[in-house]
Order: C-alpha cells, then structure tokens, then sequence
C-alpha cells in the first residue's frame, strides 16, 4: 500500500527532523501548520486576482496556488519566529544555565522535539491525504490506459489506497470544498467515460442557452472531435485540442458554465441517465423543437382539399425549402430562438426564403404558450399548444407542427 509507505516515510522523516531541530522550533512550526491551514482557504480567495493578472487563468490552478502560497507564507513566518526564540534558549542555556542545565535541556528538548516532529508528520498525513483525495477523486474516473503520465497514475494509486484502507475518512473530516465539486466531477466521470451522452447535455434545459453558442456548435459540428471522445483518447488530448482549449481559456464564459451548472449538477446527472429532469420536467415547454415538414404538407392538404396535384407538388418543395432545418429553443430565462427559419406561415406565392435566426420570448398563461418572434420586420404573436412531445403554432391560418428533440 503506497499510503502507508507514504505515512511511515512521513512521520520517520519528521521525527528525525523533530529530534535534530528540537521542541521550540518544532512546536512552534506545529502551531504554524494549523493556522495555515486555518487561514489559507478565506486568504487564497484573495490572491485571485493577482494570479489572474500574471496570466494564471485555470480554475483549478486559482485555487490550488491561491491556497499554497498563503500555507507556504504562513508557515514560514512561523518557522522564521521559530529559529528566533530557539536561538534565544539556545544561548540562555549555553552560556549562562551552566553544564548540567544545558545536558538536561538538551536532552529534553531533542526528546520532546521527536514527539512533536511526529505530531508535524501526522499533520502533513492529514492534509497531503486531503489533496490526494481531492484531486484524485477526479483523475481516477477520467482515466484511461496506462498510457497516462506517470505522476497521474501515482496519484491514483494513493486515492484507490485511501478508499482501501479506509484513510480517506481522515481526508474527509477536513474536507470543507461544496458539495458541487464532487457533484461535477461524478458529472465530468460520467460524460468521459460514455460520449455518447454528450448529446444529452445539449438538450438538458438549463444548459440549452450555452448549447446555441458558437463555440459549442462548432465543437459539437467537429469531426476530428467526435473522433477523438468516440475513441476515448486520454484526458490531456482532450484538453489540448484547440477548440477545446480555447473554451477553457475564457473565462467569462467558464464562469457562465460554472454558475448556470452549480446549482443543477445532481438534476443534470440524472437527466444524463435517465432523460428525466425533476427540476424542469414540470414545464413542458423546455427544450429543442424541430419542424416536421411531413405535418405541414398534410395541415396544407386538408385545407386544401381540391388543390392540384402540380401546385401541391410546388407547395411541398416550398414547404421543404422552408421549414426542413428549422428549429425552436425555448429555455428556462423564458428566452426562445428560431433558426432557420424566415416565416411562420406557408404562402402559397412566396418563394423559397432564406433561413436566420430570431431572438424572441415566450410566455405561459392559464396553461397555454404564446411566443413572440420579431419576423418580416415587424413583431409577431404565435399561439401554441404542446400535446405530449408536439407543440403546434397556429400563424394566421397556418399550423405547424414541432417535434421534441429526443
């Protein structure tokens, strides 16, 4: 078990150390110790900015180095402290306490200095195990083949040891990160392990707004991308390939990402799992709606009954032209878009438009929608129903019919 060749490397180390320094400086390093990890939580918050404006832009990196550097500036001013008061006794004893004082003292203070230098050791034991655990509860869901860097499958190693041994509680009792840590990287676990649910994530309602951006659409579009997670390529190649790196390195929309998925995290895995969400389902109006063509022409039929074969073949290439790649979005802010899509009407005369994309609202009363699109350069109020995963929009005459996307 690497764990306890860990903790017995740790605490012989500082126990030599201990017995060679001696009680005072160990003591008071002790003391440093605690309140460096005391205070480093709340002080490495505000490094943050100061880190940012060196260029250091990971999330992760922010709040590791945020917390290092106050624990490693903390400990040292106490270990600084330390050496003074120690040079002081140790001057005390050496020339005004007198040879059987300072034997005595000596004794005492390398004895109780290799006592203490063990309390140092389990000290380190307790947080080195929190930072394993934390980071590792990370790597060991997203890692693949041995094929990873040889610190990676180290840092597994301990973490599946801490599970085994049970020490991973000692890690746990000083655990203060959110809930929302642990709960994105069951999130990212479970999205790394089966791509395939990737394409739920772009239907999960409250994700639906970030999904439209540029930079996912031309992710999601990427070949080489899809490729690479249908094959299950490591992790870093993951990170490393442009596109995706260029999302990490923005950090207005990383702290979009963050913010919209923290307080959903837990919903979200289960609708990774199972469709299902119970903090959106109750509106059935959420989600992404594909036009079905093959409605429209029949809606067109009926109300034309005594129509033309010759004109009703005009009218479905027109309708097929019109509405085959169009789409709604309705999302949880009550913000709608239409894409590809340059009317909401069939017309009969018309010729086949090109699609855009319309910003809109939609709104719910006494249990029934209305969208409002700004269209043909005036604003227009469609009224809709949705009848298990159909929504209708009646425009003027026409109905369109629009599928839920599975």
């Amino acid at each position: 078990m690497m764990i306890w060749l860990l903790a017995i490397l740790l605490l012989a180390s500082l126990a030599g150390l201990g017995f060679r320094q001696g009680a005072i400086r160990v003591g008071i390093s002790f003391i440093g110790i605690l309140l460096g990890a005391l205070l480093a939580p709340p002080l490495g918050r505000l490094l943050r900015p100061v880190l940012m404006a060196v260029g250091v832009k990971n999330p992760i990196l922010l709040w590791l180095l945020g917390l290092l550097i106050i624990f490693v500036l903390i400990s040292a001013l106490f270990k600084i402290a330390a050496l003074a008061v120690h040079q002081k006794v140790d001057v005390f004893y050496k020339y005004k306490a007198g040879d059987l004082r300072l034997a005595l003292w000596e004794r005492l203070n390398h004895r109780v200095g290799l006592c203490l230098g063990i309390l140092n050791g389990v000290a380190y034991l307790v947080l080195i195990s929190f930072i394993i655990y934390a980071f590792s509860y990370w790597t060991v869901q997203m890692t693949t083949s041995d094929s990873e860097p040889a610190p990676v499958r180290m840092l597994n190693r301990l973490g599946q040891d801490l599970q085994s041994t049970g020490f991973s509680k000692v890690a746990k009792s000083i655990d203060k990160l959110p809930d929302a840590y642990y709960d994105a990287a069951d999130v990212a676990g479970l999205l790394y392990n089966t791509p395939l649910l990737e394409a739920r994530l772009a239907r999960y309602p409250a994700l639906l707004g970030i999904a439209e951006r540029p930079e996912f659409q031309d992710l999601a579009n990427d070949k080489e991308f899809s490729e690479m997670r249908l094959q299950r390529k490591p992790l870093r190649e993951v990170l490393d390939y442009p596109k995706t790196r260029a999302i990490l390195n923005n950090p207005d929309l990383m702290r979009l990402i963050w913010t919209t998925l923290t307080p959903n995290l837990k919903d979200l895995q289960g609708f990774l799992v199972t469709l299902r969400s119970p903090t959106y389902d109750s509106e059935r109006i959420l989600g992404r709606w594909n036009f079905d063509v093959r409605a429209a022409i029949t809606a067109y039929r009926k109300a034309k009954p005594n129509i033309a074969s010759t004109e009703m073949q005009r009218m479905r290439r027109l309708i097929e032209a019109n509405f085959a790649k169009a789409s709604i979005v309705a999302m949880p802010d009550q913000h709608a878009l239409l894409k590809n899509l340059a009317q909401l009407k069939v017309v009969p005369s018309a010729p086949p438009a090109v699609g855009q994309t319309a910003q809109g609202q939609w709104a719910k009363q006494d249990g029934k929608y209305q969208f409002t699109f700004s269209l043909e350069g005036r604003e227009q109020q469609v009224p809709a129903t949705i009848e298990g995963d159909r929504l209708t929009l009646n425009n003027e005459g026409t109905e369109l019919v629009l599928i839920r996307e599975d």
